[in-house]
């Protein structure tokens, strides 16, 4: 029987929820460190009053542990009746602190206050409005690529006099997509028919055009420096570059397959990454090819999404 009430209660543990609602007996209640104190103290008083016979010290005991008991069943009311719900979460890297959103809704008609909630511990503090309702976010490390699971919750109260200490858990049904950690120095981005350094049979640097205003993600050695020398900045100058027309059109293609062998898997995925945010930030339209997964030459925010989640589900697509 022991065994069967052990696995009972861990399938109860890993078990996810969507929402939930705090019944009674989903919470937990025990005497806090005050709480003890306070009861060694009605001990004391009830001996005195026994020893000496002492009618007034008997009231006022019963009276003191009176007070004891409906702070138990406040406490306990101040957290049962709770629904829990999953919130938003966004994607992130790895590396970064994934942020788990919860809303705690209360259609009760007193409000509850100082309530904590947090992962494993308790420590992010919230009042709910009656007929209302308040968000936590629970910050998680995420560490590795991939489908990031919303370890269980813990909530608990020890509202009003901290005699007692009401809690409960809920395992929510939330997860965060962990995108691969960029690559820090990153090898150039792979453009077919790019420019070479001397600006020959390259794209777009056949033909000298003129002189423009400096735009993000202009190369540093198509700078014109004279230019920018002759004009002061009590002139109004500012930064121009040397501006080309003509030659072949550059294609950008992001293929996980080119990359070189002996390299590590996760440092190919870190590698494509970064090259994904680069041409991103540059406004280069960029193909990309990762196992099953081939996109057309695009920009945006839907064509990065698409490449990042499948970077980041590279291998485990059977868990998308």
């Amino acid at each position: 029987m022991l065994a069967a009430l052990r696995r009972r209660l861990n399938l109860r543990r890993d078990a996810t929820e969507a929402d939930v609602v705090l019944t009674m007996r989903r919470v937990y209640v025990l005497p806090a460190r005050a709480g003890l104190a306070f009861a060694g103290l009605l001990l004391i008083m009830l001996i005195g009053a026994t020893n000496y016979t002492l009618g007034l010290g008997f009231a006022l005991t019963f009276f003191t542990a009176a007070c004891a008991v409906a702070d138990m069943v406040l406490t306990v009311r101040n957290l049962a009746g709770l629904r829990l719900a999953g919130g938003r979460t966004v994607p992130v890297f790895a590396g970064d602190a994934a942020r788990f959103e919860v809303v705690l809704h209360n259609p009760g008609k007193a409000d509850r206050y100082a309530l904590r909630a947090g992962f494993e511990q308790a420590d992010h503090d919230t009042d709910v409005p009656a007929a209302g309702s308040a968000t936590i976010a629970l910050a998680l490390p995420a560490r590795e690529r991939g489908w990031l699971q919303a370890p269980r919750i813990r909530l608990e109260t020890r509202f009003p006099l901290g005699l007692f200490r009401a809690w409960s858990w809920w395992r929510p049904d939330l997860r965060v997509l962990v995108y691969p950690f960029p690559e820090t120095l990153a090898a150039p981005l792979p453009t077919r028919g790019a420019a070479s350094e001397d600006g020959h049979g390259a794209v777009g640097l056949d033909n000298f055009a003129g002189i423009r205003s400096y735009q993000p993600g202009d190369p540093m050695r198509h700078m014109a420096w004279r230019q920018i020398a002759r004009l002061a900045p009590e002139d109004g100058g500012h930064l121009v570059t040397k501006h080309f027309e003509g030659g072949a059109v550059a294609e950008l293609v992001l293929d996980f397959a080119s990359l070189p062998a002996q390299l590590d898997i996760e440092l190919r995925l870190s590698r494509m990454t970064r090259w994904v945010l680069e041409a991103e930030q540059r406004a280069l339209p960029y193909s990309f090819r990762l196992g099953m997964h081939h996109y057309p030459a695009g920009l945006g925010d839907a064509h990065r999404a698409a490449c990042l989640h499948a970077l980041a589900l590279y291998g485990q697509e059977a868990f998308a």
